[in-house]
């Protein structure tokens, strides 16, 4: 059997510590007026893509992003916990700009492959690419064709862009391999199997934000 889908990735709407500046990882905070508009005009842009499904993680921000985006539409929308957002720990909720001479953090931002989160105890960036390809593994089992809107956050879906395009969780955010994601941004990818085959990932257009220029 051969499946064919196409995964329309969207970054969660802009948030209250997304504007002060503060980790947010698997903390959670409001979206703010601009982050629903940005979440109601990426659903104006996707009105006529027919999903067959939506996806989004577990925390609220994408839940509620997922929600203004698909607005009266009759789809169904689950939540998986492996699209939630790097843990970062006792970082989150503390401001960016405090953080900046933290070694690890440079890490974090540069050196995927060095960075263990042993100042905060949060995740490596492994134990996100694992668990976050697991969960499009997992979504990928249950359908076979179709259109599917996936809303996570920065850190995770940067990476599994990188992973689609060939580039590993160690060098992803090496320049040109996978950048860094606006809110409400889409990236849509198409994902072929045949049969028992491995399947393949092509990235049709990544970090689109042309839908919130109106």
């Amino acid at each position: 059997m051969m499946k064919t889908l196409r995964f329309y990735l969207v970054r969660h709407g802009k948030t209250l510590w997304n504007e002060q500046g503060l980790f947010q990882g698997s903390g959670n905070s409001p979206l703010t007026d601009s982050g629903i508009q940005g979440a109601k005009l990426t659903g104006e842009a996707l009105f006529d893509t027919p999903f067959i499904a939506a996806y989004s993680s577990t925390l609220q921000r994408t839940i509620d992003t997922a929600t203004y985006i698909l607005a009266n539409r009759n789809v169904p929308l689950f939540q998986h916990q492996g699209l939630n957002e790097q843990s970062f720990g006792l970082w989150e909720g503390q401001s960016i700009t405090q953080l900046k001479d933290c070694t690890e953090y440079h890490q974090m931002r540069e050196d995927p492959a060095n960075y263990k989160a042993q100042t905060n105890g949060g995740e490596t960036y492994q134990q996100l690419a694992i668990r976050a390809f697991n969960a499009i593994r997992d979504i990928i089992k249950v359908h076979s064709k179709g259109n599917i809107l996936i809303v996570s956050h920065g850190h995770t879906l940067r990476i599994l862009l990188g992973l689609f395009n060939g580039a590993t969780w160690q060098n992803h955010r090496e320049a040109g391999k996978s950048p860094a994601l606006l809110n409400t941004s889409i990236s849509i990818v198409s994902y072929q199997q045949y049969s028992d085959e491995q399947g393949r990932f092509v990235i049709e257009s990544h970090n689109d934000v042309t839908h919130l220029n109106k």
